[in-house]
């Protein structure tokens, strides 16, 4: 496969993820028909979408520091599981963002317009970071260094924040939950 073939790929899977999520953010489209209860273990979704940013979070520093320490069997089998568990975050969000389920954040003051700007950036900049997730990943595999330095020059300060500023929205809103 070459590297036109592969941005192609990243480029729609990129698309298609942002998509998913702008149609369910908009309520456009839910899984569960209206009226039903929901299984137990959605409501566990939140919980474990923190869960999982927190560990990505923590394996994404210590692959930093496996790799300065030019330790690269440590560095890839820890992206590798970021990337799996991230992954599973994303589905995860996914399912429980097409329920329906909505809440809203009810702090007041200063701490409400730092929740947004929390939200907001973590948002935006979770859409901007998966294809270059994915192409650091993929230079990576092929050992294409010079272009995996590149990328995770961008790529790794970014997802850091995303999945930190994920946990800081979990611990926010959680108190706000309704079920």
């Amino acid at each position: 496969m070459n590297d036109k073939s592969v941005l192609r790929i990243v480029t729609g899977i990129s698309i298609f993820v942002f998509l998913v999520v702008l149609v369910l953010q908009a309520k456009v489209l839910t899984i569960f028909p209206q009226g039903q209860e929901f299984p137990s273990w959605v409501y566990f979704l939140p919980k474990l979408n923190a869960i999982l940013n927190g560990t990505c979070s923590v394996l994404l520093i210590i692959s930093l520091l496996q790799i300065r320490q030019r330790n690269i069997r440590a560095h890839k089998i820890l992206n590798v599981i970021t990337f799996v568990l991230s992954s599973l975050f994303l589905v995860s969000y996914i399912i429980f963002h097409a329920t329906g389920i909505k809440t809203t954040y009810g702090g007041e003051g200063g701490v409400r317009y730092l929740y947004y700007f929390i939200l907001i950036t973590h948002i935006i900049l979770a859409a901007v970071v998966l294809p270059l997730v994915l192409l650091s990943f993929y230079s990576g595999l092929l050992m294409n260094v010079e272009r995996h330095r590149k990328l995770v020059r961008w790529s790794f300060p970014i997802w850091l924040y995303v999945t930190v500023t994920g946990v800081i929205v979990y611990i926010m809103i959680s108190p706000y939950y309704s079920f």
